[in-house]
């Protein structure tokens, strides 16, 4: 009886210690967040191109989407250093208040993208009005290499709650690579081939969880160039939550995304004396396969 009054006691105590403390968490304006990670299937006539804008959100709370007064994609093919041609695509918000951003199906010529032109030598230009401040971003189509398999692994890493898949794929001799593979239910991974160039490469990823047989989870890999690697490898550390890799990280993550609104010279990115005008996100369009794995 003595034990379980000590027991109590002690219980008690604990309890009455206890502090509330209150901690402060990162709270500034709102800034504009863009999420254009264009995948691409070439095997299809046209590049899926989808823009979503947004604001960010204090610490808890999840972006909310916004209305831009316009968004432009500019491409240009490039022979040396010359441009030969030039082309535009204006998007459109169909479903007001969305802020996803498509070709304008209402525009006097089609404003798709045709996959065709992608092994030729463009540079695409993201062009946003939003809010009265105006933003840019650039990037080139970057190739991938297929998945050679999936398949489900019986290993574990760190206890029995988890689902091992084993992934292979070979990759491409002739450049230096750079991969992001997007493997479901929020989680991410980046690799390079500086250890495996030309070779054919198998990885283990664990899932921190057991699924249900029949479960389909879809493997995604990505062609990216060392920018779009290094901001991805660094979002990947900040990102702890479901909502994805392009809400509010815990810390901020610069990406290509530029408010150009005071720039000077259109050339020099960095000449203005503004170092706390930025948006969030990223621009990047860059091919895509995948493969679907079966729970057993």
């Amino acid at each position: 009886m003595k034990k379980y009054i000590y027991l109590l006691v002690v219980l008690v105590l604990n309890v009455a210690c206890e502090d509330v403390i209150d901690v402060e968490v990162p709270n500034e304006e709102p800034r504009l967040v863009v999420d254009a990670l264009i995948r691409v299937d070439i095997d299809e006539q046209f590049i899926p191109v989808e823009v979503k804008l947004s604001l960010s959100s204090d610490f808890f709370n999840n972006n909310t989407p916004t209305t831009a007064e316009s968004v432009v994609i500019l491409y240009e093919e490039y022979e040396g250093n010359r441009v030969i041609d030039t082309r535009f695509s204006n998007l459109a918000e169909l479903v007001p208040g969305s802020g996803i951003y498509t070709p304008d199906p209402n525009f006097d010529a089609d404003q798709r993208i045709p996959t065709n032109i992608l092994d030729r030598n463009w540079v695409f230009t993201l062009l946003i009005t939003h809010q009265g401040r105006r933003y840019l971003a650039t990037t080139k189509y970057v190739p991938a290499v297929p998945i050679d398999s999936v398949i489900q692994g019986d290993g574990t890493l760190f206890n029995d709650d988890e689902t091992e898949v084993i992934i292979t794929f070979t990759d491409d001799p002739d450049r230096d690579s750079f991969y992001l593979f997007d493997l479901s239910l929020s989680e991410f991974l980046v690799t390079e081939d500086k250890f495996y160039k030309g070779q054919q490469f198998s990885f283990s990823y664990f899932y921190d969880q057991i699924f249900e047989p029949n479960t389909e989870i879809e493997i995604r890999l990505m062609g990216v160039d060392q920018t779009f690697f290094n901001y991805m490898d660094l979002l990947i550390e900040q990102t702890t939550n479901d909502a994805g890799i392009f809400s509010t990280p815990v810390a901020t993550v610069r990406g290509n995304v530029f408010d150009i609104t005071d720039i000077d010279n259109i050339d020099l990115l960095d000449n203005v004396e503004q170092p706390d005008v930025f948006p969030l996100g990223y621009f990047a369009i860059v091919q895509e396969y995948k493969q679907i794995l079966i729970i057993q």
